[in-house]
């Protein structure tokens, strides 16, 4: 076996792409320009056989133009997207280099190409708005090593054969479009709720669609000289929508425009543009191919974190194409309708700002998680977000009337008539209730039979702590502090910690909040963090079991607390507590912390309050040691319960088998409520079931007086609070928890309709 070098002619991949140029640029039909590209490419890198295949309609791979292969192949050859080789390479979007390609286990034999002879292969796929449309092979007979060059030149040829490929000459865009056909029936598509709320409104198509008129280089220096402009040019533009956002001025979601512009800087990004200009391409064309290429890395990352920068980079890219383009316009050109809805694949915050948001009423996005960048301006901006709709694009028609329903997860397209007039039904209604909502807002949270219940609000974003006020909510009973870490490309110190700990004091206004330290880990990975993958993620290496192997992050985080509380009292929570020597760790590093802030004669919380999740049922069964430590307790039901059933609540097979409102359960949180109460420590519970009308009644039935919920939940629970008669209702459920039923769901449904308690 042999490793050499590219051996092209003389000037090199660039005089290759300007041959190739004029190729295409000819007059002959597509099959013979096409075939012309093949011999001109083996004979330039010396190969002995240059292949490319299309994708056609089911996905088929056909061998469309060969140099070396036996031409009477040609159009007979066809291979399944994932079958030999070059489906391989089409179903993984990424090169293929092989010294023994026919020992390779996915190597398919096609007898009437007479491949046999040729032993060595370099395949890459020929990409197009981030999608396989074919693939570029090269075979020499001996065995050989492919180089990185020889790789990248490949690359390269492949972006300009895209144009050709793509230009409907050899396959019509129906065929080459995706095998789901766009019906003008009406359609209902599943997400995921990245922002709660409920609209309607016309789609508009986010496809930013830039021509690339030149693909080939007249002159190299010209191209870095213009790509320089275009960069500095994009920047200033980010820097004045900083300046003149209508987005607060700090809080996550300027971190995120500031993070987003610093992306903007990545040298390694840039470097590979300017490589891709070095091999002979236009800026533009250096531009899209890098784009391309973090496409195709996309579609293999699983980590929603990296998907999530990658996101950032193919926005950027759409957004420098502009700049090189000179078409900057962006939606100023384009007639909105004054109800909105925005379909994109996905999209950067920039491009959300772009539009007129005087007119959003809702974005819908294939990709997205509920740190996306775009997503935390979106709620910012307050308008409902879904994420993870599959196809949305493509079953959408610019202006087709849609309704975005983000509380359950569903996008209904061209829906009936019938489905309309329920929707507008529903959120008149919606609006009703928001204005009752708001009417009882200084109201107490109170039985008619005169228990107070605390209700306080889950946040997560510094844009959370705002809605606090407009809830009528007594105070923040969970703030996840790992939120803000996820949306930086880099660990925060504890002078930006200590920044944003501050803002959220002061926008609570004395109003009391509850910081859980960092539940990091798991399915919530850092960017930045040396992370590591968990079989089984909810249980691995997250919560506490980080914090006290890393002891740095919590002591950092703990001093930047107690510097931001400057006075006022601070309560602090730890997650994922599974024994009581866990708690005695971390309250030994709290209590060194405060020692250090003593003695360097910075300013105390008025007071400290330590308390702990249960989230892991081991801890139910030390609770006399734990209450005689912690100053306070919260139930962590959405763990506890997936915990207790071993039931994984990402799993939508399962999620939903065992209910909240069993006996089981419901034994299980009476029993923590009558061990706190009688060791006189405040109890809450701030899980999903808290913020739902019903499971909400049922465990202020078992004892429970402080509940916190996502700030839209707050109206309907207090509404149910303040029709209920509590003593009658704990009453009824200990009469039911010995019952063998799998739910008591009905019967305290039953119970509610039977006295007056509005659900």
């Amino acid at each position: 076996m042999q490793r050499t070098p590219a051996e092209h002619s003389p000037g090199g991949p660039r005089q290759l792409l300007r041959r190739l140029r004029d190729v295409m640029a000819g007059q002959a039909s597509a099959q013979q320009r096409l075939d012309q590209v093949v011999g001109t490419i083996a004979a330039d890198l010396h190969a002995d056989v240059c292949s490319i295949y299309v994708r056609r309609a089911g996905d088929l791979l056909e061998l469309f133009s060969t140099f070396g292969l036996n031409p009477t192949a040609v159009h007979r050859t066809r291979l399944r997207l994932g079958e030999g080789l070059v489906g391989n390479i089409a179903a993984h979007a990424r090169p293929l280099s092989l010294a023994d390609a026919q020992s390779h286990p996915d190597f398919a034999y096609r007898p009437e190409t007479g491949e046999e002879v040729f032993h060595s292969l370099l395949g890459v796929p020929i990409l197009r708005g981030g999608r396989v449309i074919g693939v570029l092979v090269i075979q020499h007979k001996n065995q050989r090593l492919y180089n990185e060059e020889e790789s990248e030149a490949l690359e390269t040829i492949s972006m300009v054969l895209a144009e050709l490929v793509a230009s409907g000459d050899l396959v019509t865009a129906e065929e080459r479009a995706p095998s789901e056909g766009i019906g003008l029936l009406p359609v209902r598509l599943e997400g995921v709720r990245l922002n709660l709320g409920i609209a309607m409104g016309l789609a508009v198509l986010h496809q930013p669609n830039i021509t690339i008129r030149q693909v080939v280089a007249e002159d190299p220096e010209v191209e870095l000289k213009r790509l320089e402009h275009s960069v500095a040019s994009m920047h200033s533009a980010l820097d004045s929508m900083l300046a003149s956002t209508a987005i607060t001025e700090s809080g996550e979601e300027r971190d995120v425009l500031e993070t987003y512009r610093m992306i903007a800087g990545d040298s390694g990004w840039l470097d590979r543009i300017e490589d891709a200009i070095r091999t002979g391409l236009t800026a533009e064309a250096a531009v899209q191919q890098t784009r391309e290429s973090t496409r195709a890395r996309m579609n293999q990352v699983t980590d929603p974190y990296l998907r999530e920068r990658l996101e950032d980079f193919e926005a950027l890219a759409v957004r420098l194409l502009m700049h090189l383009t000179g078409d900057m316009d962006g939606m100023a050109n384009v007639v909105l309708p004054d109800n909105v809805v925005l379909i994109a694949r996905s999209m950067g915050p920039a491009e959300l700002l772009d539009y007129d948001t005087r007119k959003l009423r809702a974005l819908v996005l294939e990709e997205g998680s509920p740190t996306s960048h775009v997503a935390v301006v979106a709620r910012a901006l307050d308008i409902p977000v879904l994420g993870l709709v599959k196809d949305a694009l493509h079953r959408v028609e610019p202006l087709d009337p849609v309704i975005v329903d983000a509380d359950s997860g569903a996008l209904y397209i061209r829906p009936g008539e019938d489905i309309q007039q329920t929707f507008a039904e529903n959120m008149r209604v919606r609006a009703e209730r928001r204005q009752s909502y708001i009417a009882m807002r200084d109201k107490p949270a109170e039985t008619r039979d005169g228990h107070r219940i605390s209700l306080n609000i889950n946040a997560g974003l510094e844009i959370d702590a705002a809605h606090l006020h407009d809830a009528g909510a007594d105070g923040i009973g969970l703030y996840r502090t790992e939120i803000p870490f996820m949306v930086r490309v880099e660990y925060p110190g504890v002078e930006a910690q200590t920044e944003l700990y501050a803002r959220i004091f002061e926008r609570v206004d004395g109003k009391p909040v509850v910081f859980r330290t960092l539940d990091v880990g798991g399915d919530k990975l850092l960017p930045y963090f040396d992370n590591v993958s968990d079989e089984n993620p909810a249980m691995g290496w997250r919560a506490i079991r980080i914090a006290l192997d890393r002891p740095a992050m919590l002591r950092q985080q703990m001093r930047a607390l107690m510097r931001a509380a400057a006075g006022r009292p601070l309560s602090v929570m730890l997650p994922m507590v599974a024994e009581v020597a866990e708690f005695d760790k971390a309250r030994k590093i709290i209590d060194m912390e405060l020692a250090r802030e003593r003695s360097r004669g910075g300013k105390l919380p008025e007071t400290l309050r330590v308390g702990a999740m249960v989230e892991v049922p081991a801890l139910l069964w030390q609770l006399d040691n734990l209450l005689k430590r912690v100053d306070f307790l919260s139930v962590g039901s959405n763990d506890l319960i997936q915990f207790l059933f071993a039931t994984d609540r990402a799993n939508p097979r399962i999620a939903e088998r065992y209910d909240v409102l069993s006996p089981a359960a419901l034994r299980m949180f009476k029993f923590l409520a009558t061990a706190c109460a009688r060791a006189k420590v405040p109890l809450s519970l701030c899980g999903e079931m808290a913020g739902r009308p019903l499971e909400a009644m049922a465990l202020i039935g078992l004892g429970y007086r402080a509940l916190s919920m996502s700030p839209l939940a707050v109206g309907p629970i207090k509404t149910m609070v303040r029709s209920l008669q509590a003593a009658p209702l704990t009453a009824y459920i200990d009469s039911l928890l010995d019952l063998p039923d799998a739910s008591l769901r009905d019967k305290l449904r039953a119970f509610a309709r039977d006295h007056g308690v509005i659900l």
